[in-house]
């Protein structure tokens, strides 16, 4: 059986009449008659030509997907760098795969949501002078903070364990801009405990208030714009 290197199988991703390979656990197939594999890639994520030995135990499906297909060869696998895991961890991590990729993107929809729902509680608040839409926009912040600072304890570690800690681009812009996030949010909800009427009026300390609010919605969405290119990257033309 045909033996490939991992250089030689990239070349096998459906582009100029090549076949479609994917590789997994030292196995070859052919999924070239896969669908849902079509133009060389799956769900806009996964790239033909590729081991996917470490994205199947974070799947939603089992390796017997791939056992359908016909194998072609065996995969010479080269050393690659990898992140040491204590032992305590690298067994939860094997015992529970989706520990290694999902819970980052399990939890980081809970402070889009509620940063969002913060900004809109309080607008509507403003052109109905409802107070109890004021109210839920505190409880939306009050779980916006809570949220986001697991998202960031999340953030971390799939950071840590999935890219080796690397300084990517979009880590560098998500980074920081959380703590930003993370400490206009705590600002916001503090001074709305001090001062309950802070949206009584119009004043500068008011407009000031408003501002804070309303700048959580742009940031929470070039977070998740930049997280998001991470999981599904953006397809250049």
């Amino acid at each position: 059986m045909k033996e490939f290197d991992e250089t030689e199988l990239t070349g096998y991703n459906g582009e100029n009449g090549k076949p479609i390979y994917v590789a997994h656990d030292g196995k070859v197939y052919d999924v070239s008659q896969s669908k849902l594999w079509r133009n060389g890639i799956h769900m806009k994520r996964h790239n033909a030509g590729a081991d996917l030995t470490t994205d199947i135990q974070a799947a939603p499906h089992e390796k017997d997907v791939l056992e359908r297909y016909p194998q072609v060869g065996i995969l010479k696998k080269t050393p690659v760098e990898t992140q040491q895991i204590p032992p305590a961890l690298d067994w939860l991590i094997r015992r529970y795969p989706f520990l290694r990729r999902h819970p980052h993107p399990m939890t980081v929809h809970f402070p889009i949501v509620f940063a969002l729902s913060t900004t809109v509680f309080n607008f509507l608040y403003l052109i109905t002078d409802i107070k109890s839409l004021e109210l839920t926009a505190l409880h939306c912040l009050a779980g916006g903070i809570l949220f986001t600072t697991v998202a960031i304890a999340t953030g971390i570690y799939t950071w840590w364990l999935n890219y080796m800690a690397k300084p990517l681009r979009a880590v560098k812009i998500k980074m920081p801009l959380t703590l930003i996030l993370l400490m206009t949010e705590v600002i916001i909800f503090i001074w709305r405990l001090m001062k309950p009427d802070i949206l009584g009026s119009i004043h500068i300390g008011s407009l000031i208030y408003i501002f804070l609010v309303l700048s959580l919605a742009p940031m929470v969405t070039v977070i998740g714009w930049f997280g998001a290119s991470m999981t599904f990257p953006v397809e250049k033309e």
